[in-house]
């Protein structure tokens, strides 16, 4: 039998976005307090019993937020060619901590669950 192990950080960041071509409200500026999840997965622990410091884990996402943190996130490079939708930041957060160097072995990213409102949220894994 294989263990699985699975933990799981929120941290959160506030920016700006509208929805090109949407024809409703969000076609127009206005901003979120977005949440974020990551998800993190694995098999093996650490000599210390732990998958991954939660620490590391929370700076290391808290430095791929701060990227889009009190941004007019359709004025970044990484959305020039596509809308700053929930779906496409939920992937573009993920591909960025995925590249991390703090995940090895059998510890990788699992998702990345991204709310636009408390109501409101897409997971994206690959």
């Amino acid at each position: 039998m294989i263990n699985l192990y699975e933990i799981e950080v929120v941290s959160a960041f506030e920016a700006a976005h509208y929805i090109r071509g949407y024809a409703g409200k969000c076609a127009r500026l206005h901003g979120h307090n977005w949440t974020v999840k990551a998800i993190v997965r694995g098999e093996e622990l650490d000599e210390l019993g732990m998958l991954i410091d939660f620490k590391i884990l929370k700076a290391e996402l808290k430095k791929v937020l701060d990227t889009f943190d009190h941004r007019f996130l359709n004025e970044l490079e990484t959305f020039a060619a596509e809308n700053p939708t929930a779906e496409n930041l939920a992937r573009e957060i993920f591909q960025q901590l995925a590249a991390s160097e703090i995940f090895s072995g059998s510890t990788k990213l699992h998702a990345i669950k991204v709310h636009e409102s408390p109501n409101s949220s897409v997971t994206y894994h690959e």
